[in-house]
């Protein structure tokens, strides 16, 4: 068994596609996953199955649409490379100071290097983007609601989490993995 981290792209924001995640939790298990726990309700999974990521996103996307009638896009990455983002974590010192303006962003397929460009384009004063491996790292030093960033462009789902999250989902996936 492999312990994952699922994220669920664009839920229980602003009143739409809301999933319970006592609900989402015992949905997955039904779907044949182990373990499974959720972190806060934006869509945090930390369980353990058999098999490859991009089998799991199948699975919970699967089981999603088919409960609540609507498309979640979901990422799931094994708590192996989980550890090597959080430890390739490129701005370690914002992230002690201001651990809720860093942020992870996890695409569900590789980024092109015109994607960073343009997001690098965007960025003013402090504000960093890096990519580190499959990942992207932007360090919002005003917070993101203030930052001209904006949205990964093209057709490719991405999801972020802050350095908080971050770190917790790799603690209860160390736990997980025991």
């Amino acid at each position: 068994m492999t312990t994952f981290i699922a994220l669920l792209r664009g839920i229980n924001v602003g009143g739409n596609r809301m999933l319970a995640m006592p609900k989402l939790r015992e949905l997955c298990a039904e779907a044949g996953l182990a373990e499974v726990r959720s972190y806060v309700n934006s869509g945090n999974l930390v369980f353990t199955a058999k098999g490859k990521a991009e089998r799991q996103e199948e699975v919970i996307e699967a089981a999603i649409e088919a409960h609540y009638g609507f498309k979640v896009d979901v990422i799931v990455r094994s708590a192996k490379d989980w550890a090597g983002y959080a430890t390739g974590n490129p701005f370690p010192e914002a992230s002690e100071q201001h651990p809720h303006l860093v942020n992870l962003l996890v695409p569900k397929q590789p980024l092109g290097n015109d994607v960073i460009a343009a997001l690098r384009s965007k960025a003013s004063g402090e504000e960093r983007v890096e990519k580190v491996g499959e990942v992207l790292w932007i360090y919002y030093a005003r917070g993101a609601a203030r930052s001209k960033i904006g949205v990964v462009p093209g057709r490719i789902p991405v999801t972020a989490r802050n350095w908080r999250t971050v770190l917790k989902l790799q603690e209860m996936a160390t736990a997980a993995a025991g």
